[in-house]
């Protein structure tokens, strides 16, 4: 009976091959581990191989093999996508127009082929808004979007895999990211490029590997050390993040768009928490215009409390602190409108408490 249920395992490995759209290159192998595990159990009843041939198969058929999804390049759609989620950064919003442009002329010359964009990387202090505009290019486009922290990444076999001969053995964050999206041309942002291990040799190797991945005269062959297959990653739009250029190779800043990001002005930020902070706020706080008013001399106070901020995280935090205690007020209260005005935003924003 065990032998049985261990042939019908083997037969449904088997199935899921078949189905898979991948190479018959790749598949041909496959057919041969899965023969020599069949002969094993019919002699035995076990194979030690099974559960590394399961698993494997179980990773390499989840790999969206030749499938993509078209991009949308109306220009007048990707300036509204990047308009509504981001004021300012106008330099940086023309920049990423003229990339689509030329990728636009490509698709209208061949409509059918996938259009290959150069990697970027968005340079800029913490808060500027370099993941969000990421995530914004993803939604223009219509190409889903991951995000990979390569700060928290020990070992470049965290972004390649491992031998799957060794324990625990998995495909590497890159393929795993292709995999979450479900296609093979995603957006995938690389973040706090510069942050990667601090130690002189896992920082060149890390660099190495990266080169890889992003270079184009490489990265239509990118092998997976988990999958051991090459896999054409080229069609990915890798967007890399990194608040200064000092720690990433110089090799590696040659094959990528540098895209470098500015402070925000004070009239920046108050338009910012105005027209894109105050809406989510208020929505986060279950309120109203009916139920709260900021009087417009008191939105210096909240964009600068104690002194000038690159981003806009701080100035977030500080609406979010707004609602909240807004909100309390109203509970307390509850015919009266809230105001805010230069007399009591110090009891609605703690000026003293920024980080």
């Amino acid at each position: 009976m065990a032998v049985n249920v261990f042939e019908k395992d083997l037969q449904l490995i088997r199935q899921k091959v078949d189905s898979c759209p991948m190479g018959q290159n790749i598949k041909e192998p496959l057919y041969v581990w899965i023969d020599r595990v069949t002969r094993t159990a019919e002699l035995t009843g076990y194979s030690q191989e099974f559960e590394t041939l399961s698993k494997y198969v179980d990773w390499i058929t989840k790999v969206p093999w030749g499938k993509y999804c078209k991009d949308n390049l109306d220009l007048v759609h990707i300036k509204q996508v990047l308009d509504s989620h981001h004021y300012g950064v106008e330099k940086v919003k023309q920049m990423i127009l003229d990339f689509m442009s030329v990728s636009k002329i490509k698709q209208m010359r061949n409509p059918n082929s996938i259009i290959h964009i150069p990697p970027m990387l968005f340079v800029g202090l913490q808060g500027i808004g370099k993941t969000t505009l990421a995530r914004s290019i993803s939604e223009a486009i219509g190409r889903p979007f991951v995000r990979i922290a390569l700060g928290a990444l020990g070992t470049t076999l965290e972004l390649r895999g491992s031998p799957k001969s060794e324990s625990d053995s998995e495909p590497g964050q890159i393929i795993k990211a292709i995999i979450k999206s479900g296609v093979m041309n995603p957006v995938i942002v690389l973040d706090e490029m510069d942050k990667v291990s601090g130690e002189q040799g896992k920082r060149s190797d890390m660099m190495a590997t990266l080169l890889e991945v992003l270079d184009p005269e490489q990265n239509s062959t990118f092998r997976d050390h988990y999958l051991d297959q090459y896999i054409d990653i080229s069609k990915v739009l890798f967007i890399c993040t990194a608040n200064n250029l000092g720690p990433i190779s110089s090799a590696l800043v040659d094959r990528l768009e540098v895209i470098r990001f500015n402070s925000y002005t004070d009239d920046e930020k108050e338009n910012i928490a105005k027209s894109y902070l105050l809406p989510k706020i208020m929505e986060a706080s279950g309120l109203d215009s009916t139920m709260l008013e900021i009087t417009d001399d008191v939105w210096e106070s909240i964009v600068r409390p104690l002194g000038f901020d690159a981003g806009i995280r701080q100035l977030e935090r500080n609406m979010l602190f707004l609602g909240r205690k807004a909100a309390r007020k109203l509970l307390e209260n509850p015919t009266q409108k809230v105001i805010i005005t230069p007399d009591n935003v110090k009891d609605f924003v703690d000026l003293n408490n920024v980080y």
